[in-house]
């Protein structure tokens, strides 16, 4: 590679122009392009003013895209460097936990458009990911435990150890400071990169993923994205653990522990219970479900995720009755 092309966002400016003078002195020829903050990074308009600057720039095909930022930061770099030439190399530098153990794992690319979140990608994994937990230290706490929540669904579907960790001192793990911060992150990584490893393209086994997403997202769609995906996420979970047990799937003990993880590390478990004609109307159109059954991940036990297709209802009604208020 003779060129590179620093993506990120404007909050990051400063860290945008070290990285590009640090790669400048190694000799690359880099260019840094500055894009909104957030979700308002992730659309067309933004991606055609990257291709832009890429152009003009003279990008080829072994050139390379780092991308800086949070999800979303991570989320368009990746779609740039997917659809750039059909498809060019590029490296994550996540700088949120959300970003470190979800996001810029596991090739999914994408932007948004008016009609919904992640509607246009591509699976594009990139040539390497970069986590810095230094980058977490300047990060508000309700953003570092909001990133907690894709940590502890690693620890539900897969990995136990995590869930002891963060039970161990839970006020400890709702800051980068924590003693388990390191590991927590690189289980996390860990079970996001052996499940989609074995199925990227989400014929099957990915879908585990999804685990808490199903109504999270109709949450997160519901409040417009003012909440923050992993508030939303930990919703999800205490309804997908509370549907579980209903479905005479879940042990009450598990079930019960999705409950006191999540409070003790101050993830929210409740969304107002006059709102769930509109989140079943949302997650009717979810991308996971097949025609027209709802689908949901629900865990068998301990580590055991299943899926559970077009259940009852009622049944559905009676699980949201402990999430709503």
């Amino acid at each position: 590679a003779k060129r590179v092309a620093v993506i990120h966002p404007e909050a990051l400016a400063e860290t945008g122009d070290a990285l590009r003078a640090d790669l400048a002195e190694q000799g690359y020829d880099a260019v840094a392009i500055q894009v909104p903050n957030a979700e308002e990074a992730k659309t067309a308009e933004v991606a055609a003013y990257c291709w832009k600057a890429l152009g003009q720039s003279g990008f080829t095909r072994t050139d390379v895209i780092v991308g800086v930022g949070g999800g979303a930061s991570t989320d368009l770099a990746g779609f740039v460097a997917a659809t750039w030439l059909r498809g060019v190399r590029w490296i994550a530098v996540p700088t949120t936990v959300l970003a470190m153990v979800d996001a810029a794992v596991g090739g999914k690319t994408g932007i948004n458009t008016a009609e919904g979140k992640n509607l246009v990608g591509a699976f594009h994994p990139p040539a390497g990911v970069l986590c810095d937990l230094a980058a977490l230290d300047s990060l508000p706490v309700n953003d570092y435990v909001s990133g907690l929540a894709e940590v502890i669904k690693a620890g539900f579907i897969a990995d136990p150890a995590i869930l002891d960790l963060i039970e161990s001192d839970p006020e400890a793990a709702r800051t980068p400071a924590g003693p388990h911060t390191a590991e927590l992150i690189v289980r996390s990584i860990k079970v996001k990169a052996e499940v989609v490893s074995s199925d990227l393209k989400e014929a099957g086994l990915r879908e585990i993923l999804n685990y808490g997403h199903t109504l999270g997202h109709a949450i997160e769609k519901n409040e417009r994205y003012k909440w923050r995906h992993g508030a939303a996420v930990s919703v999800g979970m205490h309804f997908a653990a509370e549907l579980g047990r209903l479905a005479g799937r879940l042990d009450d003990a598990t079930a019960d522990r999705h409950r006191s993880i999540l409070e003790a590390v101050g993830l929210p478990l409740h969304y107002r219970y006059d709102q769930w004609p509109k989140l079943l109307e949302n997650m009717k159109v979810d991308k996971k479900s097949r025609g027209d059954l709802l689908r949901f991940i629900v865990l068998d036990g301990l580590a055991k995720p299943t899926v559970l297709e077009g259940p009852d209802p009622a049944v559905l009604l009676a699980a949201y009755g402990e999430v709503g208020e």
